[in-house]
């Protein structure tokens, strides 16, 4: 039972150390820069083709650079849809999300699933470089733990620097910024290109993880994230940056956890959809509901005390 348990727990952290970097993503893009990628799907799994593909050609640490530098050529695509073409945000993410389905497919060379059976990766790489030590077992999870903390120290520095809180301040208030002589354009550009460079990075991880690509490996990532970001918000809400990261990894772990129990529940695979709806709507309305209790509570003591009288 207790081993059956620490499983449970230990495939859910690395599953959502994992996410989490698509968290972190949009931690950037959505609570920094106030846009909402809706390229989020199709950049996570270009991220997993592009990494499978160059792992599978036996670069297995090169696929890591390349599926970030794939994931910042999306966001560049996106912000140059929004800055330039005069589209908005929401739109141009569809656009690119529907129109990356078609290069993902072309990436994986016209096949809808890459299997990674007998490739090298970063994980078989860490595998090794444990071997005969008492973390052998816990190859994987050590990976995830170095590439989040990697992430999480990126943005806790590079968000205090000059060009980060020029990307903070062109979320907050685009006017302000253009009338402070910061070109907006620039600051969603490489906040976007920075943001889907992390989300290529957790595809390609994910993907070489479970030694296969899928093309739907992406489908539902942005709902995830976004599920996961406002969790996060539930246990560390405001702070500093680098806290504020931290809350949106913690919240990934949390819905990867929610979503691992209900797997080993045997639930049927139709009704994980819903799981996942289910955990969103709870994240999104669990804290106006939270602020709506004490109203309500008032209201309907007020009108049993209206009965009694």
């Amino acid at each position: 039972m207790l081993e059956s348990v620490i499983g449970i727990g230990q495939t859910a952290l690395e599953l959502g150390l994992i996410s989490s970097l698509t968290v972190l993503a949009l931690f950037l893009s959505y609570t920094m820069l106030n846009v909402c990628d809706l390229s989020t799907d199709g950049c996570f799994t270009l991220g997993a083709a592009v990494g499978a593909t160059v792992a599978i050609s036996g670069h297995p640490y090169l696929s890591i650079l390349a599926a970030m530098g794939a994931g910042m050529l999306s966001g560049l695509i996106t912000a140059f849809l929004q800055t330039k073409c005069g589209i908005d945000s929401l739109l141009a993410g569809i656009i690119v999300n529907t129109g990356l389905y078609s290069v993902n497919i072309a990436v994986m060379g016209k096949s809808s699933l890459l299997n990674m059976n007998k490739t090298r990766t970063v994980f078989s790489e860490m595998k090794l470089l444990l071997k005969d030590t008492f973390l052998e077992k816990q190859y994987k999870l050590i990976v995830a733990v170095i590439a989040v903390a990697a992430v999480v120290i990126f943005l806790s520095v590079f968000l205090r620097t000059k060009l980060g809180l020029a990307i903070r301040a062109t979320g907050n208030n685009p006017d302000m910024v253009r009338s402070s002589s910061i070109n907006p354009v620039f600051t969603t550009i490489v906040g976007l290109c920075i943001s889907n460079a992390f989300t290529g990075l957790s595809g390609c991880l994910l993907a070489q993880s479970q030694r296969s690509v899928n093309i739907d490996i992406g489908t539902g990532m942005v709902t995830i994230a976004l599920a996961s970001l406002l969790i996060g918000r539930v246990f560390i809400g405001k702070g500093r940056i680098g806290l504020r990261a931290v809350g949106a990894v913690i919240g990934a772990f949390v819905f990867r956890l929610v979503y691992t129990i209900a797997l080993r529940l045997d639930m049927p695979a139709f009704m994980l959809k819903l799981v996942s709806s289910v955990i969103v709507i709870i994240a999104i309305a669990g804290p106006y509901l939270k602020k709506q209790f004490p109203i309500i509570k008032r209201r309907f003591m007020h009108r049993h005390a209206k009965e009694v009288d």
